[in-house]
């Protein structure tokens, strides 16, 4: 059973419309899925809600919310695991478990969420919702408010790895719930978002304080020394934006982009969040002892174009920023959209499809860019199946649709069910990704989705929609 989710970005991390033409197409230009993995639970890893990175050898790492054998009952504190290629073309992949999570008893991390990244070492670098040393409370238990890792290889090849908190949240005027992806800049900064703390607002109250921020964790000026947190800019709410979520993105300049799941349009309503979410912009000051300044590229007003936008934004060659958001018009599936910076300064939004619950997807995840400037992203649930992978292919003229592509559509167990991360290309271009459930256990998969060059398999009829940005 797929857990519904408890804080705004859990289907990106912690995680459309009606078919009007079906073309039938030859075999070759078919995409063919291949479970990889199947999560099995505790003492392996369960609900592997965030995305993958590979390394230069070719291995995938990743992280499951929960499993494992840590001191987290009743589902554990969650896992890093890695993934290497088969010895030989066509054989298994080979689960490793790197590192299991023993959460706040030990002052360390539980709950591990979103997609690591990698330095040029081979470390890795993520974030989990709950645990270390702070005192956050849910339900009248101290469960901490999560922390920044690092996860080093061994120096000998069969040898473990080491695991190092960077720093545990405090919650309050610190973060809460960090959970999410993180990113480098080029001098070795890691940013990033926690959902809650930040020191202004309340957002979910009585069990998360205030409505989020935006930090910088600044590497040790010596090996072995404390890294150093700083909050660049806590959510109001309001007319601010509430609940900060996805990946962050870096311009050449420093500025930070990223997106709110709620605040903004106070006449928005969603549960018990008010405003449908933001797209902002934070600018670097221009002096050391300056503040960061927030700017408003787009406030969601949860109508045409879309709402609560929780996976993130990324950018494409020109500079425009892409995302995803859920709800918007009738059909109620959400949205891809585009934000193109004017002449004038300002930020312009363009809706490149709109999604629908009745249709082959609802509910959209992270998005990813081919060389050719298509989009490729996956919807999480689907009126007829349990997820898909689709591709969205740019117009010849920027004013006409998007064409959407269905490549694959999700099965549920022992297929997977309900992808909510983002994908990832390899040197072949096949995509790889995760789903939060399905597998032969039913507590998630990875999977490789890739071109068919079976070209004796005869025609088959995948799901092509050029039509694109239809109104229901």
């Amino acid at each position: 059973m797929i857990r519904k989710r408890h804080v705004p970005s859990a289907i990106c991390l912690l995680s459309f419309f009606v078919a009007v033409l079906a073309l039938t197409v030859p075999a070759s230009a078919e995409w063919k899925e291949k479970v990889l993995y199947s999560f099995q639970g505790s003492p392996d890893g369960s609900f592997p809600g965030g995305g993958m990175v590979f390394d230069k050898a070719g291995n995938l790492y990743g992280v499951t919310l929960e499993g494992g054998s840590g001191s987290c009952p009743p589902a554990q504190c969650g896992i890093v695991y890695q993934l290497s290629p088969p010895a030989q073309k066509g054989g298994p992949w080979t689960e490793t478990i790197l590192y299991v999570f023993k959460g706040k008893p030990y002052g360390d991390g539980s709950s591990p969420a979103g997609t690591l990244i990698i330095d040029s070492s081979g470390n890795l670098y993520g974030a989990t919702g709950y645990g270390g040393t702070g005192k956050c409370m849910i339900f009248g238990g101290v469960v901490g408010c999560g922390t920044v890792y690092e996860l080093s290889p061994p120096k000998k090849q069969g040898e473990a790895w080491t695991e190092k908190v960077l720093y545990s949240f405090k919650g309050d005027k610190d973060g809460q719930l960090a959970g999410e992806s993180l990113t480098f800049d080029t001098r070795g900064n890691i940013f990033g978002a926690t959902a809650y703390g930040g020191g202004y607002g309340s957002c979910n109250e009585p069990y998360y304080q205030h409505c989020g921020a935006i930090y910088e964790l600044g590497p040790p000026k010596t090996k072995g020394g404390r890294w150093t947190e700083k909050v660049l800019h806590g959510f109001k709410s309001g007319n601010d934006g509430a609940s900060p979520n996805g990946g962050l993105v870096l311009d050449n300049k420093g500025a930070i982009y990223g997106t709110t799941y709620a605040g903004g349009n106070q006449d928005c309503k969603y549960g018990i969040f008010v405003g449908c979410g933001t797209a902002f912009e934070l600018k670097p000051p221009t002096d050391k002892s300056g503040v960061w300044t927030e700017k408003q590229l787009h406030v969601f007003q949860n109508k045409s174009d879309g709402g609560e936008p929780d996976c993130g934004i990324i950018f494409d060659s020109a500079g425009s920023l892409y995302g995803t958001a859920g709800g918007g018009n009738v059909s109620g599936g959400g949205i891809v959209f585009r934000l193109t910076k004017g002449s004038n300064g300002r930020w312009q939004e363009s809706v490149l499809h709109w999604f629908s619950n009745n249709g082959p997807g609802a509910s959209l995840a992270g998005l990813l860019f081919d060389s050719a400037g298509n989009l490729y992203g996956t919807t999480i649930d689907g009126a007829h199946s349990s997820g898909t992978v689709f591709r969205l292919k740019p117009p010849k003229s920027r004013r006409a649709n998007w064409a959407l592509s269905i490549l694959y559509n999700f099965k549920g167990t022992p297929d997977g069910h309900h992808p909510a991360a983002s994908l990832i290309f390899d040197a072949a271009g096949n995509l790889y990704g995760t789903t939060e459930g399905g597998g032969s256990s039913n507590n998630g998969i990875v999977f490789e989705a890739s071109r068919s060059v079976d070209k004796t398999a005869g025609p088959s009829t995948p799901l092509l929609i050029p039509l694109g940005n239809e109104k229901l």
